[in-house]
């Protein structure tokens, strides 16, 4: 798969070709939306509460996707016109947003409740395995996990993912919204914004991060790394949707 602003850059031209020129009718064309949850908003308590799920959810991720698509639609319409600098104006909205978009769209799926035995780390035999050849055991890969999760400063992402071409497990932590690392195939990801765990936590980050490893959804981690990073992007890309 490419990467992530590459495909951006990708659907901002395309559209814009569709469009003839149009800036209207260019925007018509496509746009990100909201993916529906595999759980209900309640289905991840006590871990996380439903309260937080429906704003995280409804109102966060949606207003990332919101902004991201008056963004493409403000840059289609400046690149059918060639004005490049408007077009450039609005890469780094792109940027943030998009990098919002595809974090969550990444997160919900990665996320089980307690009870699933996808929350359990049997379901990824394949996965507990490297973990075990890198860190020694998965304990010490929660505690080193944890560690860099709590060393963010303001917020962030922190993501276990499997190394491009050598098939290595690596963890990774992100400022802000930056996408998923080039490259690599995200395979566990925690989100370290306030707005993941405030209502519920107040500032105890440590007490979210303690928590939420009892609903991380270990099967779909064990999918993503055993099939091809393409496939961890399946959410993303249905979340894109054209119409003519």
């Amino acid at each position: 798969m490419v990467d992530f602003w590459q495909f951006i850059t990708n659907v901002t031209a395309a559209t814009s070709l569709l469009g003839n020129g149009s800036g209207s009718s260019a925007t018509s064309l496509a746009a990100y939306t909201l993916p529906e949850l595999p759980y209900e908003y309640y289905a991840l308590e006590p871990s996380i509460s439903s309260s937080i799920m429906e704003l995280h959810h409804s109102k966060h991720h949606q207003a990332y996707i919101t902004n991201l698509n008056k963004a493409l639609e403000a840059s289609i319409v400046a690149l059918s016109q060639g004005n490049l600098h408007d077009y450039a104006a609005q890469l780094s909205a792109i940027r943030f947003n998009g990098g919002g978009h595809i974090n969550h769209a990444l997160f919900w799926p990665g996320l089980a409740p307690a009870s699933s035995p996808d929350a359990s780390p049997d379901a990824a035999p394949t996965l507990q395995a490297a973990i075990a050849a890198t860190w020694g055991s998965l304990g010490r890969f929660k505690a080193d996990f944890s560690a860099q999760l709590l060393a963010i400063q303001g917020s962030g992402w922190g993501w276990l993912v499997k190394e491009k071409g050598t098939g290595l497990l690596r963890i990774v932590t992100l400022a802000n919204q930056e996408a998923v690392v080039v490259g690599d195939t995200p395979l566990l990801g925690v989100d370290m914004w306030e707005h993941a765990y405030y209502l519920q936590y107040l500032n105890g980050k440590a007490a979210y991060v303690d928590s939420i490893w009892g609903v991380l959804n270990w099967k779909t981690a064990e999918e993503r790394f055993t099939g091809e990073r393409e496939d961890a992007f399946a959410g993303l890309k249905a979340t894109f949707v054209s119409s003519s």
